[in-house]
């Protein structure tokens, strides 16, 4: 059986378009490409079946296309309902990658496409949100046998396997991408800054400056979105949990207050903590009339939508990805995306060049723990320092800029305690 009667995709015939968007992204992420030109020569994972979870759209499926370089067997998923681009997973298949993904399958759908991903029996995992490696732990744990171990993509997902590995769960070897540093500093900060605006513009099509905008979290991510904010003209006021982000919220010149204010002053809300009911029915009772919510965390649980509904007497569709939310007393809200990831229901995700980092990351951290899964044992690894260093001398390389080295003297000095 091919890879085309073995997918479960939309339209075979919408790839033209799906390869001209991997075509354009492939120009733009030079360190993915310079380890597609390792891997082939090398063939890491010849003979081995890999799955991987991830948004699928364009700059995914190339990384898809550099583990098949490896000598790879590739099945692919989506990681979010709303974020697949079905020209894209159409483009997959007609290169060789068994593809189990259409855009806004039902609920149940979904979870099918998860589980007939991981039905390929794979050896390694991409995964992002900890989805695959939930599955393979609860409910289909006759699929263990073959796993190595994996990657994980994102915050979430890494909060899941600590969890597991703290209840001694954890089956395999789990790299932890998203804390290495060429992720948090430039994806974090960088991609989800810039990608959450373009959703929200592109789907809103409303001035940003002068606006109040909410940045409900100051992680990377919230760091970022706050920054891109700012950029825009927005009057920005962050809500958070932790004292010291709070802290450094305000001495990088924010407003900081608890969401119940904030909750009062908002013109745009954009939730980006990883965790539930950042903005729930308090918060609802309180909002201006036109307040317009959005998450870019990881599940769609941040905006409390049971509730909002519960407050509601109607709700229709106004705009692409927007829906409107009427209370009782006549305040519209309009929630974007249905409360999901807005930089990716909504928009195409971060840029191609800061995912040529990350996704460059999570190919070399697949291949290290390839290399190393016996030796690592059943827990979530870091990254290691060689190997997010080697992405960022890769990435300036590509850039065309150089930077100094240390002579044997300063690092002799750097390694001494008694010559300062």
């Amino acid at each position: 059986m091919n890879t085309q009667e073995r997918s479960i995709i939309k339209d075979i015939s919408l790839a033209p378009e799906g390869h001209l968007k991997i075509g354009w992204v492939n120009a733009h992420m030079p360190v993915l490409n310079h380890i597609r030109e390792q891997f082939e020569k090398e063939q890491p994972f010849k003979g081995l079946k890999v799955a991987i979870s991830l948004h699928l759209e364009a700059k995914t499926a190339y990384l898809a296309k550099v583990v098949q370089a490896g000598g790879a067997q590739v099945a692919i998923c989506g990681s979010n309902p709303l974020s697949t681009q079905d020209d894209v997973c159409a483009a997959l298949v007609e290169d060789g990658i068994t593809v189990f993904a259409k855009y806004n399958p039902e609920p149940e759908e979904y979870k099918d496409l998860l589980i007939k991903t991981l039905e390929t029996e794979p050896d390694l995992i991409i995964d992002d949100g900890g989805d695959l490696v939930s599955i393979l732990h609860s409910e289909r744990k006759d699929l263990l046998k073959n796993v190595r171990g994996g990657a994980e993509e994102t915050t979430t997902g890494i909060l899941r396997l600590k969890a597991m590995e703290k209840e001694a769960q954890l089956q395999f070897p789990m790299m932890a991408v998203n804390d290495a540093f060429c992720k948090y500093l430039f994806d974090n900060r960088y991609g989800t800054g810039q990608s959450v605006w373009d959703g929200i513009n592109r789907t809103t099509n409303l001035v940003v400056a002068g606006k109040t905008v909410v940045v409900c979290g100051y992680g990377w991510c919230g760091k970022g979105v706050a920054m891109r904010a700012k950029g825009l003209g927005a009057n920005v006021v962050v809500t958070e949990v932790d004292a010291i982000k709070g802290v450094e919220a305000y001495m990088d010149g924010f407003a900081v207050m608890s969401m119940t204010e904030a909750a009062k002053v908002g013109d745009f809300f954009v939730t980006v903590t990883g965790n539930r009911d950042v903005i729930r029915g308090e918060h609802y009772e309180v909002m201006k009339d036109g307040a317009i919510l959005s998450n870019a965390g990881h599940f769609d649980v941040e905006v409390n939508k049971p509730e909002l509904d519960a407050l509601s007497v109607s709700k229709r569709t106004v705009r692409r990805n927007i829906e409107e939310y009427q209370l009782k007393d006549g305040r519209k809200f309009y929630l974007i995306a249905e409360g999901r990831l807005v930089n990716l229901a909504a928009g195409d995700g971060h840029p191609a060049e800061i995912m040529d980092m990350t996704f460059a990351l999570q190919a070399m951290s697949l291949k290290y723990v390839n290399d190393n899964y016996q030796a690592i044992g059943k827990k979530v690894v870091n990254v290691p320092y060689e190997l997010d260093e080697q992405v960022a001398r890769f990435k300036l390389e590509s850039l065309g800029v150089s930077i100094d080295k240390l002579s044997s003297e300063q690092q002799a000095y750097l390694d001494s305690w008694t010559e300062h």
